[in-house]
């Protein structure tokens, strides 16, 4: 099993940049699909970016050219680059270990744009 632990959100107005990280342990991450989900309040969460073992990535298209997820194996550890940050953007940020039906979610890390 891995367990997941996000780190970095807070609050940043618009236009302006954070790096969430999610660090992983209990298992090692590079078989795993790793990605980043978000979910704003009364709404369901919803795919933000993914990144596979291979290093294929997914964007939802409402981040692409702004956000971009990336892994560092050796370090355990995954990365979501959010530039030009929007209002519409604010919502808590999950972590997620996807590896065949198996799958681990971190506790979540709040990111708040202001306009």
């Amino acid at each position: 099993q891995v367990q997941l632990m996000e780190s970095g959100g807070g609050l940043v107005q618009a236009g302006g940049s954070l790096r969430l990280s999610c660090a992983a342990s209990g298992s090692i991450i590079s078989v795993y699909t790793m990605g980043w989900y978000r979910q704003a309040p009364g709404k369901q969460r919803e795919l933000v970016a993914t990144v596979t073992s291979g290093g294929s990535t997914n964007y939802a298209d409402s981040v692409k050219g702004r956000f971009t997820i990336s892994r560092d194996n050796a370090k355990n550890t995954v990365y979501l680059q959010m530039n030009s940050l929007k209002p519409e953007d604010t919502a808590v940020y999950y972590c997620n270990a996807k590896l065949y039906n198996y799958a681990s979610w971190g506790p979540g890390t709040q990111v708040t744009v202001s306009s």
